[in-house]
């Protein structure tokens, strides 16, 4: 099944359907009992005469968050430890325990009781979420990971929509509380069996001995979390996500009613916008990746998250003290809620196309052994960052600041942090160039690109058709590739950062400078020894006929030196572009640009020629094969 572009076609399947249901049905119990408790706090403090609700409610928060901080470490060990299957499984037993307390304690009127069970609740998704997100690559395949991810965060946030609406809903019903301890029973025995159906996902470090001491534990997880640079920002990127939300989230209600002057009804309606714009960019990070793990998506989205909350801020209305509340048709007959509404779809929707491509880029560059306790390192990350927002938004309330000013803060501080991190880690902001430039002006279709090894080190050859051909390789190529390019092309405006940060070698003819040569052949044999890609255009030059020019012997020095296989590509339909040299100098003709707008490409790849075999004129015979009559 197909909507907007996006495959649904993994649900059907075995490996992820059970799964996406369980987890699906854990984030909706969660949430249902949550706002069933939320709901019922003041009535509760107020008979028992125990606490104010607003102390409850912060009790209640730090009561869910703190098991994050106490038991992730434990859980990551767990799950590189056993068969993540099985331990979904006992996972979904202790739901089915810990609903049946909750039960008890809402027949009983027992806060104590609730806020326990919210404790083991907030256990148990500290447990699940390093299986969660480890069991993923275990199931699908690389090119499954995008959409995988991007219906598991859709669902994740349907299930918080959907429980918080019912909780809400089912709680204030005559015999309320029965409603909802049935429903939170049957929800978590029906995820129990969804829970039986997964496949077995075999232990990735069985011989792992574990530690019970939790806080060693802790500091040894984010130890080696740090030790992959990309793939701790990447993490630091998700925690910031889940600050920036949680702030913004936090803040709804109070917004909704001090400065919309609108009833509850109005709060679900921005609950449910905002949860329909995340669902909706992580499913579209499938179509605007390619099914790849695109990391250029993630510049995108901050870009996103920054203006569209900082529109938000300013198209908040200025509304007298005493209006009355409205309710939603009062609030959509405003001229300011249409403009409200966008800014929250479009800031939410950005969030996805931002949080998917970092949770897939974890998953993919994490040590396999390692993975499920790196996620758990994520988790604590994520725990601290949230709390870390609840207490930067108190402060800057208490402060004076209006919950419109804070969202401001909120867009300026996501403005510097993506900058920060961008700077940290310039691969992100790479790839959004690479991702910008191919999929705005071309529509670039890839065959047979599993020939490119997932890991280990190969050259990749390719006919030489214009100057933006080491820009389509790179939004094609799942792994990070350097070029060998003329040094002219190097040194262009705009994309030679996106050559240094790629890591490119400049080199130049024997005759114009013999050392940059020289220089390019050692670059090109340390990257090879150190288990990279390197991709070179063996013709040495740009066609200007569209044929083929002779392939020269340096491919053949290069693999003498480190013997590697060699994969040749084929880029088809560039010939003619705005970036070719068809008729005269490229870049030439600016019309192109609109003739040629979103002009069908391809590249192809053809199966590993292995070292021993690799010749200049057996590489040009497959390459022109590749190529056809499509030039």
């Amino acid at each position: 099944m197909i909507v907007f572009g996006v495959s649904f076609s993994l649900l059907g399947k075995r490996r992820f359907g059970p799964f996406f249901i369980t987890q699906f049905l854990g984030a909706f119990n969660d949430n249902l009992f949550k706002q069933s408790l939320i709901v019922l706090i003041t009535f509760i403090a107020v008979s028992a005469d125990e606490s104010s609700p607003a102390v409850l409610a912060n009790a209640a928060a730090a009561l869910f968050i703190l098991p994050f901080f106490l038991f992730s470490a434990s859980a990551g060990q767990l799950a590189d430890m056993m068969d993540k299957a099985a331990m979904i499984r006992r996972i979904k037993i202790a739901e089915v325990a810990i609903m049946m307390c909750a039960a008890i304690g809402f027949l009983l009127d027992s806060l104590p009781l609730l806020l326990a069970v919210l404790f083991a609740m907030g256990t148990q998704s500290a447990f699940f979420g390093p299986v969660k997100y480890g069991l993923l690559p275990q199931h699908l395949r690389e090119d499954e990971l995008v959409p995988g991810n991007g219906l598991v965060e859709m669902g994740t946030f349907a299930a918080i929509l959907l429980g918080t609406i019912l909780g809400g809903l089912l709680i204030t019903m005559q015999a309320g509380i029965y409603l909802v301890s049935a429903a939170l029973i049957a929800v978590a025995v029906v995820g129990w069996l969804g829970a039986r159906a997964i496949p077995k996902a075999p232990a990735m470090a069985a011989g792992l001995t574990f530690s019970w001491n939790f806080l060693t534990e802790t500091w040894r997880i984010l130890r080696f979390t740090r030790s992959n640079e990309t793939v701790f920002n990447s993490i630091l990127g998700i925690s910031w996500f889940w600050f920036y939300g949680a702030t913004l989230l936090a803040q709804l209600p109070i917004y909704v009613s001090q400065n919309l002057h609108a009833s509850a009804p109005v709060f679900t309606l921005l609950l449910t916008v905002f949860s329909l714009g995340i669902g909706t960019g992580s499913l579209l990070c499938e179509r605007l990746s390619g099914r790849l793990v695109e990391i250029g998506l993630v510049p995108f989205g901050a870009i996103g998250l920054t203006v569209f909350c900082f529109d938000f801020y300013l198209a908040t209305p200025e509304l007298s003290p005493d209006g009355s509340a409205v309710g939603i048709a009062a609030f959509l007959a405003q001229p300011y809620s249409a403009r409200l509404l966008f800014d929250l779809s479009m800031l939410s929707l950005f969030g996805g196309f931002f949080i998917v491509p970092l949770y897939a880029l974890v998953q993919l560059r994490s040590p396999v052994e390692k993975r499920s306790r790196i996620i758990a390192g994520n988790n604590i990350l994520n725990a601290l960052f949230m709390v870390l927002s609840a207490l930067m938004a108190i402060g800057l309330l208490a402060a004076g600041l209006s919950v419109p000013q804070l969202f401001l803060v909120l867009a300026l501080m996501n403005a510097a942090v993506s900058i920060y991190i961008f700077t940290l880690v310039p691969e992100f902001l790479m790839r959004f160039i690479v991702w910008l430039l191919i999929h705005t002006i071309y529509r670039l279709r890839i065959r047979d690109i599993e020939n490119i090894p997932d890991t280990g080190p190969c050259v990749l050859v390719c006919n030489h058709v214009s100057f933006v051909d080491a820009l389509v390789i790179a939004a094609a190529c799942r792994r990070p590739t350097r070029f060998v390019m003329e040094h002219n092309i190097f040194a262009l405006p705009v994309i030679n950062f996106v050559f240094r940060v790629g890591g490119a070698i400049p080199i130049a003819p024997r005759r114009v400078d013999p050392q940059m040569i020289e220089r390019a052949f050692d670059r090109v044999a340390q990257y090879l020894k150190a288990g990279e890609i390197v991709c070179i255009f063996p013709e040495g030059k740009i066609t200007s006929d569209g044929e083929m020019n002779v392939f020269r012997s340096g491919i053949e020095r290069i693999v003498e030196r480190t013997p590697v296989p060699v994969v040749p590509l084929a880029l088809r339909g560039l010939f003619g572009s705005f970036f070719s040299r068809e008729g005269g100098a490229a870049m030439s003709r600016p019309l192109r640009l609109i003739t040629r707008f979103r002009s069908s490409i391809e590249l192809v790849a053809a199966a590993a020629v292995p070292a021993s075999e690799v010749s200049a004129d057996g590489l040009q015979s497959m390459v022109a094969a590749l190529r056809g009559r499509w030039r």
